[in-house]
């Protein structure tokens, strides 16, 4: 067999296997998406829902997840893109890196229920919290800064030395060149993170069924971190676990519609404004 056959073979391969994964993935939205959008209406997006007659909604739910997924990016990002700016830029090639490094990467493969009940046990109990939104914000912090930190750090060092040494040369601080220089290289590397970590957390349920609870608070758009935050993604394996509603695989499917919708529209909503941006500072070609 000659290179180029092997060649031929091997690109055949490659698209096969691109082919197939974006097959699988068309059928696995499409699916959910032919089941749950015929029940997405007015009444179900923003209704209150119910715990023994049909026709409820989610309106509650839909609120907590956003609620919960913007106080926890609010706590861990700065949090995580501060870590890996420290790593990329200051951090010396000691053993405290070496250790920060493996102790980010380890938590990341930490099991969300593990998480959770760690939730459970520190801020549930230990720190009496209780079953609230509050909980749920500390424990999803700790989900998200492992990615977070990581992602920023490599984001930081994909930049060209280049870029540094052209901000130093021209009289700016090493601080200025960061802000100013390496984070909006690296920012659609650090959006990708975020949006990835949202995405993560919108979908979590095990760590919020052990520390935000089951329950929501009896006021529609309740701002109060002491109430109780179930999420769509929690009221959706509540519903098919232990739901007395007549009607719950209908409910069920639309929560899974509006989740992926959800998604979508966050990307959406953080990557087309980014690449504006950076398009205008000439990061990247128009």
């Amino acid at each position: 067999m000659n290179a180029k056959v092997a060649n031929k073979i091997a690109m055949g391969i490659i698209w096969l296997a691109g082919f197939f994964i974006l097959a699988l993935l068309i059928a696995f939205l499409g699916y959910i998406l032919y089941k749950g959008l015929p029940q997405l209406s007015e009444h179900f997006i923003f209704g209150k829902s119910s715990d023994i007659s049909a026709g409820g909604g989610v309106g509650a739910q839909l609120f907590n997840s956003f609620y919960l997924l913007f106080l926890s990016l609010i706590i861990s990002v700065p949090i995580a893109v501060g870590a890996g700016i420290y790593l990329a830029e200051y951090a010396k090639n000691n053993w405290l890196t070496k250790m920060i490094r493996l102790s980010t990467e380890s938590l990341a493969t930490v099991p969300s229920i593990v998480l959770g009940l760690f939730g459970m046990i520190i801020f549930v109990n230990m720190m009496g919290l209780g079953f609230t939104i509050l909980s749920g914000t500390f424990t999803l912090v700790l989900l998200n800064l492992p990615l977070l930190v990581r992602v920023t750090e490599e984001s930081i060092k994909l930049v060209p030395q280049s870029y540094r040494e052209a901000s130093l040369a021209m009289g700016a601080t090493k601080f200025q060149t960061i802000y100013k220089v390496v984070l909006p290289s690296a920012m659609a590397g650090i959006v990708t993170g975020i949006i990835l970590t949202a995405g993560r957390a919108l979908g979590e349920t095990a760590i919020l069924i052990f520390t935000a609870g089951t329950t929501v608070s009896r006021h529609m758009g309740d701002t109060d971190v002491m109430a109780a935050g179930e999420t769509l993604a929690v009221h959706l394996w509540y519903l098919l676990s232990v739901g007395l509603v007549p009607d719950r695989e209908l409910i069920a499917n639309g929560i899974g519609a509006l989740l992926i919708i959800v998604i979508l529209v966050f990307n959406l909503v953080l990557t087309i404004p980014l690449r504006i941006i950076q398009k205008r500072m000439g990061i990247i070609s128009k």
